[in-house]
């Protein structure tokens, strides 16, 4: 019997923003839930901290800049993800899964789900045309630093979207075929916008500042002192980011909770032991971190490093923190496939069984990002992350070197530190061979293979 499969993919939602992380006590007891009854990934990256080409890689388990993908197509036109019959969802669906997606599209300006295995999809369309008819005067106020929605709870995006998904896992459990059902959620995607009771969950003066917050940006490429002017965000001191952080753990924590109603229905259908489900997001969001918003021009673990949790009862053991690097929406395709007996393309990704079932087989022991700019201009970046550093490759501008052990904010950057020259020559090399394996253009081209491989004069 093929395994059932809910792909839970939030919108932004950082790594350490979670109750299991045990970094911060953000109230996430649904997915806490599915780490102790799961796999926890402590070392999750995403590929590339945007958007719409974090979800072009998890459709087609291939590192986005191989393809062309290297921001937002709506906002400067680019290249988007075309239709193959190797990735996950096409082999699904013609192996007899149902396929649905629920909200968020954002993988391909010319072609639909339909084109990509899905039978079903719900968009936010239909959602955002109810809520004007039922809040005509809706409006905010405090633009992107959000702030509490008179939407109510029943009413908001996060459970709506849990609600279309739970109606389509009773329509499939009674064709007594298996189905794999992904919710796309929007949130906590800047601004965020929660409703009661999560708005007021969290006091903004008991609220925690992240590591990365208080960086005076010394030392580091220009372009971050640029964010914070094209932002506007000069002199933004902490007690007006208390309120954003505040915000945004409120719509974790709302997240969570339509995740506990997904969880519920499984439990009421009798699914549970029989479906594979993961928890994880696209990228990560700045909130205040290095003083900055989103996740441009930056590759800090603030946007790479994510959530990322699998459980299946009848595999995956129970409570294991797997501390092998996982790159998650490389990785989940060839996973998925794999966990289901589907032949997928595994594209740039790797299987993540081994992690899942305990086996002693060896996994990653670094992750790979890569970032080109987006809305306030160009700027190409590539890092490497292992257990102990984070490397970044600024193509034209100084790079960095954190010690994320010791500095797990990455606010020193020790690229110029003399002993420690060793230690960036060797993380240039792999880089420059992961970057290879993977297509990126300004590595497969050569010309600027001088940059890794004989050491940079910065």
């Amino acid at each position: 019997m093929k395994p059932n499969i809910l792909l839970i993919v939030a919108d932004q939602h950082r790594h350490d923003a979670l109750g299991c992380a045990g970094r911060f006590p953000i109230l996430t007891p649904h997915i806490d839930r599915l780490a102790r009854e799961g796999v926890f990934f402590e070392n999750a990256f995403t590929p590339c901290p945007v958007c719409a080409p974090a979800r072009q890689a998890l459709l087609g388990g291939r590192a986005p800049e191989s393809f062309g993908a290297l921001w937002n197509p709506d906002f400067i036109p680019m290249p988007t993800l075309s239709p193959d019959p190797g990735f996950h969802t096409a082999a699904l669906a013609r192996s007899g899964y149902s396929c649905a997606l629920v909200g968020k599209w954002n993988s391909s300006i010319s072609f639909s789900p339909y084109d990509f295995g899905f039978s079903t999809h719900i968009g936010y369309e239909v959602y955002n045309a109810g809520i004007a008819v039922k809040y005509p005067t809706l409006s905010y106020r405090n633009g992107w630093f959000g702030e509490p929605t008179p939407i109510a709870l029943e009413d908001s995006k996060t459970h709506w979207a849990a609600s279309q998904a739970c109606s389509l896992m009773v329509e499939y459990a009674k064709q007594e075929t298996p189905w794999y059902i992904r919710v796309d959620f929007t949130d906590p995607h800047l601004p965020c916008r929660p409703s009661e009771p999560f708005a007021s969950l969290y006091d903004p003066d008991t609220v925690e500042p992240w590591d990365s917050m208080g960086d005076p940006l010394e030392g580091k490429p220009y372009i971050q002192r640029q964010q914070i002017r094209s932002w506007g965000l000069e002199g933004r001191t902490w007690g007006e980011w208390k309120h954003t952080l505040a915000m945004y753990q409120g719509m974790v924590s709302q997240i969570d909770d339509a995740v506990g109603v997904l969880l519920a229905q499984l439990d009421s259908l009798n699914l549970t032991e029989d479906t594979i489900v993961v928890y994880t997001a696209d990228h990560g969001d700045l909130c205040g971190g290095h003083g900055m918003l989103d996740k441009h021009y930056v590759l800090y673990d603030d946007v790479t490093r994510v959530p990322l949790l699998i459980r299946y009862p009848r595999l995956a053991h129970a409570g294991h923190r797997a501390k092998e690097f996982a790159s998650n929406c490389l990785d989940l395709g060839a996973t998925l496939g794999e966990l289901c007996g589907v032949k997928v393309s595994a594209g740039h990704g790797i299987p993540l069984t081994p992690m899942l079932t305990g086996e002693s087989k060896p996994g990653r022991d670094f992750a790979v990002s890569a970032a080109s700019g987006q809305q306030f201009g160009l700027y190409s970046q590539r890092s490497i992350r292992t257990k102990d550093w984070l490397y970044v490759w600024n193509m034209t501008d100084m790079d960095e070197l954190y010690d994320s052990a010791a500095d797990p904010g990455q606010i020193r950057n020790l690229i110029h530190q003399p002993d420690l020259m060793e230690v960036v020559e060797e993380l240039r090399k792999k880089l420059h061979a992961e970057l290879r394996r993977r297509e990126d253009p300004f590595v497969c081209s050569g010309w600027l293979d001088g940059q890794l491989l004989e050491g940079k004069k910065d």
